[in-house]
């Protein structure tokens, strides 16, 4: 069956059409159309999925098209499609919505620019307590020619992934992450997740990258990767032959990383994480 398309100047009538018999229901719906937009935008900003944001945009672009120009569509249509659409982003971030409510919900006013510095300098003084253990961890690993792998949560990993190795929700120390990583320990193959300041979990299995590597790649390295293409994380990887240190994220990595290297890596993910409690 052939659909009709409508012609310009029929599209450009039902505009006109619109404005002339403009209602304040229209001006009701126009905000309900912003504050949805305007809260997906946010929270892919927010959670460095600028990527998706784009793909948003066109797609909903492409479906007020489809509704002017074919009679098959109407607007009832396009509003099941954007709302779903909507949807559909909001939740891939649902864990990072959940925490941004919980975080205002216990929000105080601060007036004092006192207050507010000292309260940077703690966030500061924690975020440099983590950093400081991960890499005095990973240091040993490396001298000693341990693998390891460690994966930098931002709360969105599938549950399927956690829920592969073992639940440890504990606190971040040196001792424990060289003690789980040590060869013949029951979690040494697996991943390590580490989230803000807990060790979530240890042992996980992660997906492999399927893209071409050199054969020094191994299956620690093809899982480090292969974690940042499908998940908003960053990953630590020490090889076990060479006890090179690699970091990742967004399939991107970089190998030879030395203390300092780590030490910015590492900073660059609390200070994502930590951040919002600094302007509480």
């Amino acid at each position: 069956m052939e659909t009709r398309m409508r012609s310009f100047s029929e599209v450009w009538s039902g505009i006109v059409s619109v404005f002339s018999t403009f209602e304040w229901v229209m001006i009701v719906e126009l905000l309900l159309f912003a504050v949805i937009i305007y809260l997906v935008l946010k929270t892919l900003w927010e959670n460095n999925a600028r990527r998706f944001t784009v793909v948003y945009i066109l797609l909903i672009l492409m479906a007020g098209c489809i509704t002017l120009f074919s009679a098959r569509f109407d607007m009832l249509a396009f509003y099941l499609f954007f709302l779903v659409l909507s949807l559909f982003f909001l939740f891939l971030f649902n864990m990072e919505i959940k925490r941004s409510i919980w975080n205002a919900g216990k929000r105080l006013p601060i007036t004092a620019s006192s207050v507010a510095t000292a309260k940077m300098t703690a966030v500061a003084a924690r975020a440099d307590e983590y950093v400081n253990g991960i890499v005095k961890a990973v240091q040993n690993l490396s001298k000693n020619d341990i693998g390891a792998l460690i994966v930098l949560s931002n709360g969105n990993l599938p549950k399927e992934i956690i829920e592969s190795g073992v639940s440890l929700n504990a606190a971040i120390s040196s001792q424990l992450i060289e003690g789980i990583f040590i060869p013949k320990a029951p979690l040494h193959d697996g991943a390590m997740i580490i989230y803000g300041d807990r060790i979530q979990a240890a042992g996980c299995f992660l997906p492999l990258s399927q893209k071409d590597y050199p054969k020094d790649y191994g299956t620690r390295h093809r899982a480090g990767i292969g974690i940042t293409e499908v998940a908003d994380v960053s990953t630590i990887i020490v090889s076990e032959e060479t006890g090179i240190v690699s970091v990742v994220k967004r399939g991107e990595i970089t190998r030879y990383v030395d203390s300092e290297g780590l030490k910015r890596f590492l900073k660059e993910y609390y200070w994502k994480e930590f951040n919002a409690e600094v302007k509480k």
